[in-house]
């Protein structure tokens, strides 16, 4: 046994001794941070959670799954065992990643965080960088207290060439049911994108359509700037007017303005319907396990790829550093007008065509050393604004 898994379990079995049945859900949270778990996590998980778990395992929430599928405000949290030391290396490599972005040192351009698989028990960071590599590690090791890091130089970032002209829009044929399926394109004034399925605001109890915020660029000064829905064989639909625009996460809801409805279902080879979404710690499941994703664009239609790295921090395009995204899949799994797609993994608890999603795809790698889609997670969504899918 590992030093780290020794003292992984000294202190599972010391918060365990701890931790009564009878105790408020407020004392069980106080008793699990003071204890060194995330303040995120603790707040999901109850005390049964946690006593169920064995000798070295911890508790984790993997995802927000609705008890009805026809009732998108019945979520409850799905729970999962993980080894301790694991979760503990996880836990480091989070909190180490957030430390480099806030860290702003010169040459950083985005790191991210990945787990190794379960039986070795450890993560690492991954970090893009520019510049001199030996002066760059230097000052990261001076931060990255004993956390395993995967350097990268990262070169000439300005320059994306555009391969849209090589596929054909995937566009509905006709308008024959009132609600419109995800992975299908859709239209801005200026910009073709990838429709996303129906997203939830438990604020106002109201349902949107979702597609990349970047497509609306060109109608910024435009209040009332409206998404349609091309058809091969009629003239385009219009689905309605954007209600919030969200530019960091790279997102816009629109408010459906007519006889249209978003779905919960994605126009897959098969399609599939939505039952959840995967938080940080179902990601970082993925990862351990090397398990895929898949996705619908517009464009380059469905493809699969492999989990990459999860809670990452992109600094390429903006002035701005856009976080909790999803690294996934390869560079050919995406292209101009498959933005606001979205990442998907089979529910292994629901049905045959169940799905949970991971989070959108807006971006992809152009340059040499890495080879990656990304785009803001679902967990990250719902941290920062409170929509769930």
């Amino acid at each position: 046994m590992s030093d780290a898994t020794r003292r992984s379990a000294a202190r599972l079995a010391s918060i365990r001794d701890r931790v009564e049945s009878g105790m408020d859900r407020r004392e069980f949270v106080r008793t699990l941070v003071t204890g060194g778990y995330a303040i995120g996590m603790a707040r999901l998980l109850g005390v049964e959670d946690f006593l169920a778990a064995d000798d070295g395992e911890v508790p984790v929430v993997t995802a927000l799954v609705r008890r009805d599928p026809a009732d998108p405000w019945s979520l409850e949290e799905r729970t999962a065992y993980v080894p301790a030391d694991w979760y503990a290396a996880v836990e480091k490599a989070i909190e180490l990643n957030d430390r480099l972005s806030r860290a702003a040192f010169t040459g950083y351009l985005g790191s991210a965080v990945v787990p190794d698989p379960y039986d070795e028990g450890g993560a690492a960071v991954s970090v893009g960088v520019s510049g001199d590599l030996d002066s760059v590690r230097e000052t990261i090791g001076e931060i990255a207290d004993d956390v395993s890091l995967d350097l990268r130089t990262v070169l000439d970032v300005d320059s994306l060439e555009d391969d849209s002209d090589h596929y054909r829009p995937r566009m509905v044929e006709s308008v024959t049911d009132s609600r419109v399926p995800a992975g299908v394109a859709c239209e801005t004034a200026s910009s073709l994108a990838t429709l996303g399925p129906a997203v939830f605001d438990p604020e106002d109890r109201r349902q949107y359509f979702v597609t990349a915020d970047h497509a609306f660029d060109d109608e910024r000064s435009d209040a009332d700037a409206s998404l349609s829905l091309p058809v091969s064989t009629e003239a385009p639909v219009e689905l309605g007017s954007v209600r919030r625009a969200h530019p960091v996460e790279d997102i816009a809801l629109v408010e459906p303005g007519g006889s249209l409805s978003p779905s919960t279902w994605i126009d897959a080879p098969e399609p599939v319907r939505i039952r959840g979404q995967l938080t940080r710690w179902g990601l970082a499941d993925l990862v351990a396990r090397g398990e895929d994703l898949e996705k619908v664009g517009a464009l380059t239609g469905h493809t699969t790829g492999r989990v990459q790295g999860f809670d990452a921090v992109t600094c390429f395009t903006e002035e701005f550093c856009r976080r909790g995204q999803i690294r996934w899949g390869g560079e050919m799994d995406l292209t101009d007008g498959d933005s606001g797609s979205v990442s998907y993994y089979a529910d292994p608890e629901g049905g045959e065509r169940d799905v949970l999603i991971a989070g959108f795809n807006n971006a992809r790698t152009w340059w040499p050393g890495q080879n990656y889609v990304w785009g803001v997670a679902a967990y990250r969504v719902t941290e920062q604004h409170g929509y769930h899918f």
